[in-house]
């Protein structure tokens, strides 16, 4: 989106800790790697990722612009990068911008790195890996985000092929939702590679955990388009209590979610029975 006059587009933020799964989170909303093949993400300053085709560039802490190569992406000093800005034509951007954030607790990397990117922040999906779900870090770093952003933000369970038998499938699921209750709109169990390995096989792209997922997704992008055309301020930055708007249906949507638009939802209060169903 170009044009001035027009309303901004909803930012997603991809957050969690390091090796949580936003890269294959990344790689599934956009059918595509946005990054070559050599390049980690979780390496580098926050990328934002947006429609078009404009050559990718970097922020400088200062504001500046300058122009960046993909195949050196690695080499661009973090501390001194605000943001990456990454353009492709794909589904997903035509409805809503991407902000993938370094991981939350990388040793090597300063909080301060991503924390500065926050204010443009409308809606996060967090991923917490299965296993070791929703640590006290985590929690942590999201008790500091204002409730405006809370009411659209998704919290996903990821790697939960991970967790081999339903008890202990049950127990994680439980506890998470329990510990995080309010702090969500809504929260569901995924394997992300199980997702990308699903192709056009829908029952295996429900079993994964991304059809109900993927709805949901939409659900929320279709409210945040409505908050953006209101105001140009990102919800990180608006008072708690904003309203939440009624849904408007979307006339533009992924491919892979008109396929699965009409599948049934599996909401984040059904039983632990039904999610263990569709994981």
């Amino acid at each position: 989106m170009t044009d001035a006059h027009l309303p901004r587009k909803p930012r997603i933020a991809l957050m969690g800790e390091f090796s949580a799964g936003k890269s294959t989170l990344s790689n599934l909303l956009l059918g595509a790697r946005p990054l070559p093949e050599k390049v980690t993400a979780t390496r580098l300053a926050p990328v934002w990722m947006s429609y078009g085709h404009t050559p990718a560039y970097r922020v400088l802490v200062d504001g500046s612009t300058e122009p960046v190569s993909l195949d050196r992406l690695e080499s661009i000093p973090v501390a001194q990068t605000h943001v990456i800005r990454l353009f492709m034509e794909c589904d997903i951007l035509d409805l809503c911008d991407l902000i993938d954030f370094p991981g939350i607790s990388d040793p090597n990397m300063s909080s301060e790195v991503w924390e500065r990117m926050l204010p443009e922040v409308d809606a996060v999906i967090w991923c917490t890996h299965a296993t070791q779900a929703w640590r006290q870090s985590e929690a942590a770093v999201w008790a500091m985000m204002p409730d405006a952003l809370r009411d659209f933000s998704i919290l996903l369970i990821t790697r939960y092929d991970k967790l081999i038998s339903d008890k202990d499938r049950r127990r994680v699921l439980q506890r998470v939702r329990l510990e995080t209750d309010g702090q969500f709109a809504a929260s569901f169990p995924i394997s992300l590679v199980q997702a990308l390995q699903a192709g056009d096989d829908y029952d295996k792209w429900n079993a994964s955990g991304a059809g109900p997922f993927v709805t949901h997704l939409i659900d929320m992008i279709e409210n945040l388009t409505k908050v953006a055309a209101r105001t140009d301020r990102p919800l990180y930055n608006i008072a708690n209590g904003t309203a939440i708007p009624d849904p408007v249906r979307a006339t533009i949507m992924p491919r892979r979610v008109q396929r699965m638009h009409d599948t049934p939802q599996i909401r984040a209060s059904e039983t632990d029975d039904q999610v263990r169903a569709s994981s």
